[in-house]
């Protein structure tokens, strides 16, 4: 039976990225955000403290975490960083496809490589034309003589594809078969035919690149694909049905934040002689935020306790996702109305959590593509 209580062990890894994330993430954060610079040595240190890739089994020499453990860190981070926590979530939703659907020599040779050495992989599904609709891609597998397929394509929004050193991600080998055509695949960087495109120039979540990554006549072996050739929807759904509860995390590390940041300017602003945190109407936009936070930690818990314990959960992760990212885009708004004009200048840290928050209605399924996968489960007889 689902118990939301976080044991002891659990509240001592909370501890530790509540620390890197005071210590480390928020000092640097706004120049970081302002340069649009990706911070690397940030990220060292959360791969030598232990707080990337956690997810991945001892089997591979991970740490072997649940769900549950790799949200509450991505709560923490979020709460310094949205950009930061983006990066860092990638690694374990490039490892995903792997994990899922992957053979044990698979996931020896590219899991083990990311506990062994400091190294990013992304996850390459969303393409031009075909990002909330997966089964639309277009990125083709071609079958070659003697085994083996040519893969052409490209992929948008690829989060860290310019740091990555390998990647997951999905082509058809029929376009007519629609999702029954999509095949999952891993391959190195340094294959012949693999480019990345320009990096995105974006409204948030500056310190965390986006760029395509462009497949030309890539060779691919048999032991590339992973799974079953035509099976790799399956292994995608199932990936994001995971990864989403963490987005849920995230969502709620910047409502706390925007609490906080909130809270605290309201006590010592003073409007008509006052605090304004004396004024009914803001102490209503605080109460709202405090809601939205247990509320949104409430739903991520439970979403990833289920992806822990094997429970069917599509349901409960869109939840999760859908919930936190309109909350956390609600409580940013609102943080910068509490601020007021400063609230608008990069003087204080709500204008960058305000741009940072709309992300998370977007990546990963839209807040509307959320609310059908809902709508499907709850009308499914």
């Amino acid at each position: 039976m689902y118990n939301p209580q976080i044991s002891d062990e659990q509240n001592q890894l909370v501890g530790t990225a509540r620390k890197f994330t005071a210590e480390v993430i928020i000092p640097a954060a706004h120049e970081y955000d302002e340069t649009e610079t990706f911070p690397t040595e940030i990220f060292r240190q959360a791969w030598d403290l232990g707080l990337m890739n956690v997810e991945i089994p001892e089997a591979y020499g991970g740490l072997g975490l649940g769900t549950v453990e790799g949200c509450l860190i991505a709560e923490e981070l979020a709460y310094g960083c949205p950009a930061v926590a983006t990066s860092m979530m990638c690694n374990h939703l490039g490892a995903l496809p792997l994990m899922v659907g992957g053979s044990e020599e698979q996931k020896h040779t590219w899991l083990e490589r990311l506990i062994e050495n400091f190294e990013f992989i992304s996850y390459a599904c969303s393409e031009p034309d075909a990002g909330s609709d997966v089964a639309g891609m277009k990125s083709r597998l071609v079958a070659k003589d003697g085994g083996g397929y040519s893969l052409t394509g490209q992929k948008r929004w690829i989060t860290n594809a310019g740091q990555a050193s390998m990647y997951t991600g999905f082509a058809t080998i029929d376009p007519a078969l629609k999702h029954k055509g999509i095949t999952a695949f891993v391959v190195d960087r340094q294959t012949k035919g693999v480019s990345v495109g320009r990096k995105e120039k974006k409204l948030g979540q500056r310190a965390s690149e986006t760029s395509d990554v462009l497949f030309d006549d890539v060779e691919l072996a048999p032991q590339n694909i992973l799974g079953e050739p035509g099976k790799g929807f399956y292994i995608a759904m199932e990936v994001f049905d995971k990864s989403r509860p963490m987005i849920g995390a995230s969502c709620a590390g910047i409502i706390r934040r925007c609490l906080d940041e909130s809270r605290n300017y309201a006590l010592e602003r003073k409007t008509f002689g006052v605090p304004i945190a004396n004024h009914q109407a803001i102490q209503m936009i605080l109460a709202d935020m405090a809601i939205a936070y247990e509320a949104t930690r409430a739903l991520y818990l439970k979403a990833a306790w289920e992806v822990d314990n094997d429970v069917k959960r599509t349901i409960t992760s869109s939840l999760a996702k859908c919930f936190g990212a309109d909350a956390a885009v609600k409580a940013a708004t609102d943080a910068v109305q509490v601020f007021g004009g400063y609230g608008y200048t990069r003087e204080y840290p709500v204008e960058k959590l305000y741009r940072d928050a709309k992300l998370m209605q977007i990546y990963e399924g839209t807040s509307q593509v959320q609310r059908m996968v809902i709508a499907k489960n709850l009308l499914r007889s």
